[in-house]
């Protein structure tokens, strides 16, 4: 069973000649130590003890969570929302003048 991306596709247990298991591994070493640093400066790295880096048969880079509390994934989603939001008015600002200098540079102005 696998998803589109392979995310549940088996773990990389028996090798296959061909595949390149150490880049995709490693593009997830990349993501679990950026998380990690996060989680660390948050003060929640205890909250995620499995944290790994991982590799599945097609050789796709996987991060794993490995097993949390419910409230340790309540505050990580939490944490996702609220990263959105606050992205979404900073958006809207760097959008704004760049609309109005549009204007202000167009032919007809």
């Amino acid at each position: 069973m696998t998803d589109r991306r392979g995310v549940v596709a088996k773990r990389a247990e028996n090798l296959m000649p061909g595949i390149s298991y150490v880049r995709g591994w490693a593009q997830a070493r990349r993501g679990a130590g950026a998380l990690a640093a996060q989680l660390t400066a948050l003060g929640l790295e205890p909250d995620f003890p499995g944290l790994t880096a991982d590799v599945n048969v097609s050789g796709d880079g996987l991060v794993r969570l490995g097993t949390v509390r419910p409230e340790a994934a309540l505050l990580l989603a939490e944490l996702i929302v609220s990263g959105l939001s606050a992205e979404m008015p900073m958006d809207a600002e760097t959008l704004t003048p760049e609309a109005g200098s549009a204007r202000h540079n167009s032919p007809a102005a």
